[in-house]
């Protein structure tokens, strides 16, 4: 069954079936589409939608949602270990307590456990502490010594692991107290004699700790099987205490817990696509260390001829003074003393010496590594705002987004006597810029560690990046200013429903785009060749995943080098899944191998 935004959608499409209808517009940059777009008159038919009857349209829908990992809150974390502790211990025959130790011992794989006890069962049980048969105390004996204060006590105060070692109780809990408040090392206990292995198992720690201590081991025995646990990691959002279990080699490692916070579950940073996690770990490094600050010092000050430490100019005049208690005085050019300057030197605002050093080339080296060190700061500080500027926009549209399902939906949904499963369009949208934004703001690091030779590169990815900008902006436009205006109506307007479309078709003309662009920039902009020059999947079409309808489309070409190459809608066919230009004539694509 589909949804009643679903049909909304299907209907609102079936309607506008006759009019134009170029998705490559939206991404053109051309003065027309701004125009139309821009228009408080805009045609519906320039917003298109994914046509949900379509096989292509299903393969890519299946592929946005499908997810390679699985949620997993305590009580899945406890019953996964159950299950388990549970198979081990049928398999192998032996019981809860001693499968639970074999698969601490091996990281809670149960292949790896089954394959190492079939290979060598006694290897295994020497090297986990496991005992084939329990050692028992003389039964004939009423009174035993403990092994630790060497006090005499009765067989009901003596208690002992598999090894038969008697320790008293109070012993017992001081021993397994200490180990607990160590921390996780508490679960791999073996017994207090020194020349003893066997391992202390939960049933000891549940009949002789403390109930705190109880609390302790529970928890680090939960822990314990997500963090040693290779296909598992815990959220690494503050206070989150969801654990992800991740299909490994499964394709992206981005992840969204149900606290929505999105992560790479690789590296644990947020959620980084396009970027990798190499430069993704540079780029943070880059921001928070030192080197920064020296270049700003290397580029904005100068040495102390006299005491060596950096001094900013911050006044016209060339006469710098040193700060106490140096106090040295000296000219800012030639870092010569001012004692021998005046008049004959140029005056108080010039320097024949450093005019005439220059020329000889005495300065240089120094004038040359200022100048890399300002280039440098300027580049990087180019590249960082335009990164902060996103992040900042992405949290402002993240507290739009809540401020929207909770507050303003309910008041648009009474103003439009409209239900709120029918306003689902507006979350999704935001949803969506929140996506596209955090998308933006990673691909200026990958532009600021792109190679400087690789100009064609360099040039083929800024006008991606400018094309997805422009769309991302029309988009949170459409979604911010346009709404307001019917959140704050008196009453139902004629409007919403073109309204709706509008909003709708951008959402999914501007999530097209973005997909596009994040697997374009990890295929490296593949799409150019070592000559700079664009194949033909470098095309807008190709990024934009646009479509044109009776063979019509317009088509806008990428220059790279001074040369264009534009492809001709009539002639090729863009692939819905790889984006890749085929012939006309071929109906099953030449790269990914799927039909037309």
């Amino acid at each position: 069954m589909e949804s009643e935004d679903e049909l909304d959608m299907h209907d609102a499409h079936d309607d506008d079936d006759d009019s134009v209808d170029n998705e490559e517009d939206f991404y053109s940059g051309g003065e027309d589409d701004a125009a139309a777009i821009d228009s408080d008159d805009a045609d519906v038919g320039d917003y298109e939608f994914v046509d949900n009857d379509s096989d292509d349209s299903d393969d890519m829908v299946s592929y946005r949602h499908q997810q390679n990992y699985i949620i997993l809150a305590e009580a899945d974390i406890r019953q996964r270990q159950e299950e388990d502790i549970m198979r081990v211990s049928t398999v192998l025959s032996i019981s809860k307590v001693a499968a639970s130790i074999l698969l601490r011992h091996y990281n809670w794989s149960v292949s790896k456990v089954h394959d190492e006890w079939f290979a060598d069962e006694e290897k295994v049980r020497r090297a986990v502490g496991i005992l084939e048969k329990p050692v028992l105390p003389p039964s004939n004996a009423l009174e035993l010594p403990c092994g630790i204060c060497f006090e005499i006590y009765s067989r009901d105060n003596i208690q002992s692991a598999a090894c038969g070692h008697p320790f008293c109780n109070t012993c017992w809990t001081g021993y397994i107290r200490t180990s607990i408040n160590d921390g996780p090392g508490c679960l791999m206990l073996r017994c207090p004699d020194p020349s003893c292995g066997a391992a202390v198992g939960q049933d000891m720690i549940n009949l002789l700790a403390s109930d705190d201590d109880k609390k302790k081991y529970s928890r680090y025995f939960v822990r314990s099987y997500v963090e040693d646990n290779r296909k598992t990691k815990w959220c690494p959002a503050p206070g989150c205490d969801y654990a992800v279990d991740f299909i490994v080699g499964s394709g992206s490692y981005d992840v969204t817990c149900r606290c929505s916070y999105s992560f790479c579950w690789n590296c644990t940073e947020e959620a980084h696509r396009p970027v990798d996690c190499g430069t993704v770990a540079k780029w943070i490094l880059k921001n928070s260390a030192e080197s920064e600050n020296m270049n700003w010092i290397l580029a904005n000050s100068k040495p102390c001829p006299k005491c060596k430490r950096p001094i900013e100019k911050n006044q016209g005049c060339m006469h710098i003074t040193c700060t106490p208690p140096c106090k040295f005085e000296f000219c800012w050019l030639c870092l010569g003393p001012w004692s021998d300057h005046g008049e004959r030197t140029g005056g108080f605002y010039a320097c024949n010496r450093y005019e005439t050093a220059k020329q000889e080339g005495v300065y240089d080296d120094a004038e040359k590594r200022r100048e890399m060190a300002k280039n440098s700061l300027e580049r990087y500080t180019h590249y960082y705002e335009r990164w902060a500027t996103n992040q900042s926009s992405r949290q402002k549209a993240l507290a739009d987004l809540h401020q929207m399902q909770t507050v303003h939906l309910e008041k648009l949904s009474d103003t439009q006597c409209q239900p709120e499963s029918q306003l689902k369009f507006i979350s999704e949208a935001w949803l969506q810029i929140v996506e596209c934004r955090r998308v933006l703001k990673w691909t200026y690091a990958y532009g600021y560690y792109l190679p400087e030779r690789e100009h064609a590169k360099r040039l083929f990815f800024e006008y991606l990046q400018g094309e997805a900008e422009s769309g991302l902006e029309r988009l949170h436009q459409c979604a911010e200013k346009e709404l307001q205006a019917y959140i704050t109506a008196d009453g139902p307007s004629r409007e919403f429903n073109e309204f709706r479309t509008k909003l709708a078709g951008l959402t999914s003309v501007t999530r097209n785009y973005f997909e596009n662009l994040v697997r374009a920039l990890e295929n490296g902009l593949s799409d150019v060749d070592s000559q700079g020059t664009c194949s033909r999947t470098a095309s807008s079409k190709s990024i934009g995943g646009s479509r044109s309808k009776g063979g019509k489309g317009k088509m806008s070409a990428f220059r790279a080098s001074g040369s264009s190459r534009t492809i001709d809608d009539t002639d090729h066919w863009s692939c819905e899944h790889c984006t890749f230009a085929n012939v006309k004539s071929f109906t099953i694509c030449q790269m990914c191998q799927q039909r037309r």
